[in-house]
């Protein structure tokens, strides 16, 4: 059955990213900053810019939601449905005028989506815990986020090229994708998930007080009061992605006011990162089956704060060569990174329960997505109003923060292995 079901998501993985590149932050806030910077005041449009990045991981934090509406059910058709609501939302982006009014329900339906998707994200976790084996878990994974992520960038590329030539292509081009996007949901609806009724009387020997997913933030901060180590890597965890959620829109904000590079800064942005992806996830994967996630990230880690650094270095000596640098070292980063967020909260979770972790992971996600982008436009607002060309400095705030993170992550794994003997995975 396994092998079924692989074979089954492996197909579908061929079609549906084409209609989730459409939500990506970095492709929808490089189209928002060029096609609407005419209708909406610069500062305005750059904290709209800052929201959209921040979509995806800001629609996280009602993670909690999906686990308890999907509570005991069948978590394949759970997920379908969402694709198919993904899918309606991309058609209607289709039909949203370049105007001030127009930006605001482009937002909404935007981040309407990406809750949609943090579900999915959030359930998939599940599906693969029970259709593939630990041992080879990371690397299924790594295989079907390598085509989702060139999928990603070739079709975030294909709508930045086109927009390029012809600012009103994405009212064909977004149902287009939507259209191939559901062949995908097709496909996945045939997949079947292995001990479906054991997980589901598993799940509903939970009540809500004994630990059911819920968004009440006590039934959160139960799972992390339990698990001391989980709760731990979580600390450091927020340190890491609010240092590297504060990257996406200040990049943006760059490529577009200081280089002037219109929608093609999505190459920068988006294809690149995504791109060579691919190339980095099967080292990363082979190191994950080994080593315990604590290890991983105090590893993984630093190659987010080079990125930061070369950043920084670009942007104040205006090297466009350095961008693509800087684009390259961060997709290094984020093939361990798309593992790593998937898979790393499994090595804390029980099987019955590895929703639940996964939900409280993505909220915390959501909580920090909420915060960062944002912060990032404010700091560098604040910096550029201080004096003019100085607002790159927020790269090097967030540099900070990303070492800050990394060393715990290297600090748990040493503390750890001295009070228990080792962790579950040993390097």
């Amino acid at each position: 059955m396994a092998r079924h079901n692989y074979a089954r998501e492996l197909s579908a993985i061929f079609f549906l990213p084409w209609m989730l590149a459409v939500v990506e932050g970095s492709v929808i806030g490089m189209i928002v900053k060029v096609a609407f910077k005419d209708a909406v005041p610069e500062t305005r449009l750059n904290f709209a810019v800052a929201t959209l990045a921040a979509a995806p991981a800001l629609a996280n934090i009602v993670s909690f939601i999906w686990v308890r509406l999907s509570h005991a059910l069948d978590k394949v058709r759970f997920v379908v449905g969402l694709q198919l609501v993904v899918a309606t939302l991309v058609i209607a982006m289709a039909s949203v005028p370049f105007s001030e009014n127009g930006l605001h329900a482009f937002m909404v339906l935007v981040i309407a989506a990406r809750i949609c998707y943090a579900g999915i994200v959030t359930l998939r976790s599940t599906i693969w815990t029970a259709n593939y084996p630990t041992t080879i878990r990371a690397r299924v994974a790594g295989k079907i986020t390598t085509i989702q992520v060139e999928l990603v960038a070739l079709a975030g590329l294909l709508l930045g090229q086109a927009m390029d030539k012809n600012e009103e292509a994405f009212r064909l081009i977004l149902p287009m994708y939507a259209a191939v996007g559901l062949i995908g949901v097709w496909r996945l609806s045939k997949m079947r998930l292995r001990q479906r009724r054991t997980l589901a009387a598993a799940e509903r020997q939970f009540t809500e007080d004994e630990g059911a997913p819920s968004l009440n933030p006590v039934a959160l901060w139960r799972v992390l009061a339990n698990d001391r180590r989980f709760g731990a890597f979580m600390l450091c965890q927020m340190l890491i992605g609010t240092g590297n959620l504060m990257l996406g829109p200040i990049v943006i904000v760059i490529l577009e006011d200081r280089f002037d590079t219109g929608y093609m800064g999505v190459i920068i942005a988006h294809t690149i990162p995504l791109s060579i992806m691919p190339l980095f996830i099967p080292l990363w994967a082979r190191l994950l089956d080994r080593v315990h996630i604590i290890w991983f990230r105090s590893i993984h880690s630093w190659f987010f704060v080079a990125a930061a650094i070369v950043y920084y270095i670009a942007a104040t000596q205006d090297m466009v060569a350095l961008l693509y640098a800087a684009a390259v070292i961060k997709s290094m980063a984020f093939g361990g990174g798309a593992l790593a967020w998937t898979l790393g909260h499994l090595d804390f979770a029980p099987t019955d329960r590895s929703s639940q972790y996964m939900g409280v992971h993505v909220t915390l996600t959501g909580l920090r997505g909420l915060i960062a982008p944002l912060l990032g436009i404010l700091l560098y607002s604040v910096f550029e109003h201080a004096r003019p060309g100085s607002g790159p400095m927020v790269f090097l705030v967030s540099t900070v923060i990303l070492i800050v993170g990394a060393v715990g992550f290297f600090v748990l794994g040493h503390t750890l292995r001295v009070r228990s003997g080792g962790l579950d995975k040993p390097l």
